[in-house]
């Protein structure tokens, strides 16, 4: 078994899920547990200015430059060591499907849980390859302890082998990247890299350098409440008002219906009872213009209520959550060239898609660290249906080498 899948077998088990709710970096204190682990291999290995930042959970490293490649630019990697809040990440009890057959995988007898071709058919695309599943209980957590593993694997594979060629290679770990905040505390001066790798994405092969432009809404009715016995007239139901404000917007504009690069209005959770209820919405689109207009359009829903049933009956609350990384990353186009040019060269043809969603990558570009994103290996992220291929994985691991290779050829 190599070192890559060592490493993903062991950081599935520990339990590094993130919370919504608590409102502190980490958001949950289990992620130290990991980031502890991925310290102590650091410094086994002998990687160089390793800082793990105790308070907020971020760890960096360094592996110093071979002779001669001082001078090339100081490329990162980076990867986020929380899964996400969806499905619970305790407990996880991985396997591998050895020369994986091309069909159902039982992943529970028990609890009759199956990983069926029917729900998933890119299934047989892996037929005759070891796939990494759970028990069906939890996910896996590949999203993203495959990109943590590979980096791992990358970092140890270059300081036991000197006569590599590379210049200084900078490796990031962060939390809470499923909750949108793991590039809160990311200390760009400190890493110090002049442009890096996300490795957080899906299927080999798969390199985006594209993503949403996202904002997060809140939507606030306020009722009235009366006796029912003696409601007409008086009574404002705030659930029924939240119901129509849903009717208003555009119904094909829903992650139901949607692919690529259409963006949409996804209601992601709501709650109240007559007299308040709260709703709470992500807006997302990858062209700038659209992001505006949905925007607008959500507070002119809102403002065609107020009409209909009085002033401040619904308030909106809008922020922005991170943008569209493509503007930043259209003037760093050698990042996607070259890893479109070593995956070749592995024998991958290369599929470039815009990311359904953000990375840390995101963020990361707009703090002046241009970062896309690179493929993992892992499939069906956020969901008891998860995996991830091992002959996947071990080519990433060769990826992540080759680039570091690559940029230490450039001075």
């Amino acid at each position: 078994m190599t070192n890559t899948i060592e490493n993903f077998l062991r950081y599935v088990t520990i339990d590094t899920q993130s919370c919504e709710e608590t409102g502190t970096t980490p958001s949950t204190a289990k992620q130290h547990d990991l980031a502890r682990l991925l310290a102590s291999q650091l410094t086994e290995m002998n990687a160089a200015e390793i800082t793990y930042d105790k308070e907020h959970c971020y760890l960096y490293a360094t592996i110093p430059a071979t002779a001669g490649c001082e001078k090339s630019p100081v490329l990162g990697f980076i990867a986020h060591m929380d899964t996400s809040p969806a499905v619970s990440g305790e407990n996880v009890k991985p396997r591998i499907v050895e020369n994986y057959d091309g069909g159902d995988i039982l992943l529970n007898e028990k609890e009759n849980i199956t990983l069926s071709v029917s729900d998933f058919p890119e299934l047989s695309n892996y037929k005759g390859q070891d796939l990494i599943v759970t028990d069906g209980t939890t996910l896996l957590g590949a999203d993203d302890k495959a990109g943590v593993a590979e980096i791992m694997a990358m970092a140890k594979h270059l300081l036991s082998h000197p006569e590599i060629p590379h210049g200084k290679i900078r490796i990031g770990f962060t939390p809470d990247e499923e909750i949108g905040s793991g590039a809160d505390h990311f200390d760009v001066a400190l890493f110090g890299a002049d442009f890096a790798y996300t490795v957080d994405g899906g299927e080999l092969g798969e390199l985006e350098d594209e993503t949403f432009n996202a904002a997060g809404a809140r939507l606030i009715v306020h009722g009235r409440n009366v006796h029912p016995g003696s409601a007409k007239g008086k009574m404002v139901n705030s659930i029924l008002v939240a119901q129509e404000f849903q009717s208003l917007l555009p119904v094909f504009s829903n992650p139901m219906y949607t692919e690529g690069r259409e963006g949409f209005f996804h209601l992601d959770g709501i709650s109240g009872n007559v007299e308040q209820t709260t709703a709470d919405y992500i807006i997302r689109d990858h062209d700038k213009g659209l992001f505006e207009t949905k925007k607008k359009v959500f507070l002119q829903c809102a403002d065609f209520l107020n009409q209909k049933y009085g002033e401040n009956t619904v308030t909106v609350e809008i922020a922005d959550s991170y943008y569209n990384m493509r503007e930043i990353l259209k003037d760093h186009t050698h990042l996607m060239e070259h890893a479109c040019t070593e995956l070749r060269e592995l024998g991958v043809e290369p599929k470039i898609t815009p990311v359904r969603g953000g990375t840390d990558g995101s963020r990361l570009s707009f703090m002046g660290l241009p970062c896309p994103n690179l493929c993992t290996g892992g499939a069906n992220y956020h969901s008891r249906f998860e995996y991830a291929c091992v002959q996947s994985m071990e080519k990433v691991t060769k990826l992540l080498i080759r680039l570091a290779v690559k940029y230490g050829n450039q001075m």
